[in-house]
């Protein structure tokens, strides 16, 4: 019979707060989410009041009840009794007290973006300071399939990080969860989820290595007689090698609603300029009310009821703050990408310029992964379009008259040559890399190829018709 033991032991863990859960909760939610949140809000807790019409209230009166446990309470009262959390204001904003609110953000809460799932990885990952930085950097770089935008060697010399730093951080990224992350493309991705699942010595990944154009042509004898083994064995392979994952960051992509209502617009005012604006007139305003407010004043209200009410009123101001920082933040980010993008919002997707959400966090004082996780779902009605926020965060490359294009502008001008090619002798990579070229924008050819598979289009022997 197995011994039964008693032992202690001492560890530490972080317990997120209901309320952190719930202000993070509502920083990631979309629209329809928040509209959902605010309904059952209104549900369960009494003390919330649906704003209708505006409602004129004397601020400077006082709670009644000035007990210790309503200090919470009265500290803020006058900036939030009279306040609605939806008034689209237009003028910029300026984040304080970033040091409080980021201690929120980094609560991680489900569903996570495959940005907050890496990044909760990077936090646990015992490495040293400039690596963590390089991976941090790297992680800005990642698409919504996890791979990288651009080479990271490149990345590395855009963003003036050692070779041995990045090599560290591209290694530490590659082992994360879900496997394939990191990759430079579909090819890279599967070399990663085979060694991840049997090594770099079995027939799949020398096939993916190797012989991937003959396995997408389903060329199994040319494979069979290369590698010396039989095309039974190679059927197999196949199949092993289609079950592996062609975008592993699927499953946390935030964007699976099929129902979008843009979080806010840019549009041009009377004068020609372009201003931000919350999309929240469907959204019901909050207050809390005055009359359960007051109750707690009362004489003769029971000291449960009287708890019950403290409780909720709490928590309704929790959530208004919640839902107006919220607001305030996708705002303030909205003008910073009219600042940093006014060429795309007039001339249109060949103009947009390469920006991260590093450059974003900088000059808002703010965190990236707060940046991440604000865009993270959102999307914003433009003059070009409805588009989702984190579009306009991408890197990009510098044309031969000095002039920034962003990832999004080269795949906007290669769309188009290709719409325009002649369909009996289209455009191969090589002639699309020599075209792009004329314009000022020098790719190796395997970006083209990269490009032109993320934007689903087929090589040019399969293009072409007669």
């Amino acid at each position: 019979m197995a011994d039964v033991y008693l032992h202690q032991s001492l560890s530490q863990q972080q317990t997120l707060a209901p309320q952190m859960r719930k202000s993070l909760e509502i920083l990631q939610a979309g629209t329809m989410e928040l509209s959902q949140i605010i309904t059952q809000a209104l549900e369960v807790n009494p003390v919330l009041e649906d704003m209708t019409e505006s409602v004129s209230l004397d601020a400077d009166t006082p709670d009644p009840e000035e007990a210790d446990s309503l200090e919470y309470l009265n500290e803020t009262d006058d900036d939030w009794r009279d306040r609605t959390i939806m008034e689209g204001s237009t003028s910029p904003w300026t984040i304080d007290d970033e040091e409080r609110r980021q201690r929120i953000y980094d609560s991680i809460v489900a569903p996570l973006t495959l940005q907050q799932h890496l990044q909760q990885q990077l936090d646990l990952s015992m490495v040293d300071p400039p690596v963590r930085a390089a991976a941090q950097a790297l992680l800005g770089n990642l698409d919504g399939r996890g791979f990288l935008d651009l080479p990271a060697k490149d990345l590395g010399i855009r963003m003036g990080i050692k070779p041995t730093h990045l090599n560290a951080a591209l290694k530490l990224i590659r082992s994360f969860d879900p496997a394939g992350v990191g990759a430079s493309g579909i090819a890279d991705s599967l070399l990663l989820q085979l060694e991840r699942a049997s090594g770099i010595h079995t027939i799949e990944y020398k096939i993916v290595r190797d012989h991937l154009e003959d396995l997408a042509r389903k060329r199994h004898p040319q494979i069979a007689k290369s590698l010396g083994i039989s095309i039974d064995r190679i059927a197999e392979a196949a199949s092993r090698i289609g079950r592996l994952s062609l975008n592993p960051g699927g499953d946390f992509d935030p964007t699976g609603n099929p129902y979008i209502l843009p979080d806010v617009a840019i549009e041009r005012n009377d004068d020609g300029v372009l201003e931000a604006n919350l999309t929240g007139e469907h959204l019901p305003d909050l207050r809390i009310s005055d009359f359960y407010k007051d109750m707690i004043g009362k004489t003769g209200v029971d000291e449960k009821a009287r708890q019950f009410l403290r409780d909720q009123i709490r928590e309704g101001r929790s959530l208004i703050k919640a839902i107006s920082l919220r607001q305030e933040t996708i705002l303030a980010i909205a003008y910073k990408l009219i600042e940093h993008q006014a060429e795309f919002f007039r001339k249109g997707p060949r103009h947009l310029r390469p920006l991260t959400m590093s450059d974003i966090a900088g000059e808002l004082n703010m965190h990236a992964t707060t940046i991440s996780r604000a865009v993270a779902g959102k999307y914003i009605q433009t003059p070009q379009g409805l588009m989702e926020m984190r579009a306009f965060f991408a890197t990009g490359y510098q044309t031969d008259d000095g002039a920034e294009v962003s990832n999004a502008g080269v795949r906007e001008a290669m769309q188009q040559l290709i719409a325009t090619e002649n369909p009996a002798k289209p455009y191969s990579d090589e002639a699309l890399m020599k075209a792009l070229a004329k314009q000022g924008i020098t790719l190796a050819r395997r970006t083209i190829t990269k490009y032109r598979e993320q934007l689903n289009i087929l090589p040019s022997h399969l293009r072409k018709t007669f």
